[in-house]
């Protein structure tokens, strides 16, 4: 157990004395902040399969822009683009739940990928696939400027709009009294998800991302209450996730994204588990508590 019997050599080191390493640090660390930002409204409003489906549903796009030799990062956009203001538009005209909405698109969009790649073999699909999974021990500078630009942009978003959001959350009839448009808002929301995917793409893949759209804010949820607070603690537990999972992959030769991924996950049901403990234990106090005499 040389994580334990020397950590310096086996969490601090390989971040000391690897260049790929650090930036893949980085990479992960902008990557969580960008989606902590938006994933706290995924979770705090129930959006975990909206957020999953725009995950998988941009692969048509990305399949046609890899297989006819364009930027795949324009591709998902364009496919992100098309989800959302499907999406939009099912909302206010179609009779069905948003569930099933999104649920047809999801299958849709990823079937309609599945269908372009096998129907052109020929294609680039190893590319596809570094989009699929991702490869962020590959991270260069260019990709952390472009991540770093989205990150603000997307913090701005937050910020501009954190009061619309935060009252149609939880109350929608009082953020349409106050004029606060909710539906625009929900729109913009969608537009901020979309981009905090699409930009995490060559990072971690279109198949992981939703890890981190999803855990870290989870985890905040479960440990504290107010929102600011919450989107915090997300991206710190995110970043720490990031850093432990990163070395985790490199010292055991795991998949980077994957790992990080699983960490993630991993740490939701650790805070999760501490909080069932902590629970119990105020209960259990409670009622050991003397009653006062009579």
């Amino acid at each position: 157990m040389r994580a334990l019997t020397d950590p310096w050599a086996w969490w601090i080191a390989p971040f000391v004395h690897d260049a790929d390493l650090r930036r893949a640090l980085l990479a992960g660390v902008l990557v969580v902040v960008t989606t902590s930002l938006v994933g706290t409204w995924v979770v705090l409003r129930g959006l975990a399969f909206l957020g999953d489906a725009l995950a998988h549903g941009v692969l048509p796009g990305v399949a046609i822009a890899v297989l006819t030799g364009l930027d795949p990062t324009l591709g998902a956009a364009l496919a992100a683009a098309v989800m959302v203001g499907v999406i939009g538009v099912a909302r206010r005209h179609s009779p069905v739940s948003d569930d099933t909405t999104i649920g047809l698109l999801f299958v849709g969009m990823l079937a309609l990928a599945v269908v372009i790649v096998t129907a052109h073999g020929d294609g680039d699909v190893e590319a596809l696939e570094g989009f699929l999974f991702g490869d962020i021990a590959a991270t260069t500078g260019a990709d952390l400027v472009r991540q770093g630009v989205v990150a603000l942009g997307v913090a701005a978003t937050a910020v501009a709009f954190h009061r619309r959001w935060t009252v149609a959350t939880f109350d929608e009839r009082l953020a349409r009294v106050l004029g606060l448009r909710p539906a625009f808002a929900d729109v913009v929301l969608l537009g901020a998800i979309a981009v905090a995917i699409v930009s995490s793409f060559s990072s971690v893949g279109s198949l992981l991302v939703f890890a981190f759209l999803v855990a870290p804010p989870a985890t905040a949820v479960v440990v504290v209450r107010r929102l600011p607070v919450v989107m915090a603690v997300a991206a710190g537990a995110g970043t720490l996730t990031v850093a432990i999972g990163l070395a985790i992959a490199h010292n055991t030769g795991t998949a980077p994204a994957a790992t990080v991924a699983l960490v993630a996950v991993a740490a939701f049901f650790v805070a999760v588990a501490g909080r069932a403990v902590a629970d119990a234990t105020r209960s259990r106090r409670r009622v050991r508590r003397p009653l006062p005499a009579g």
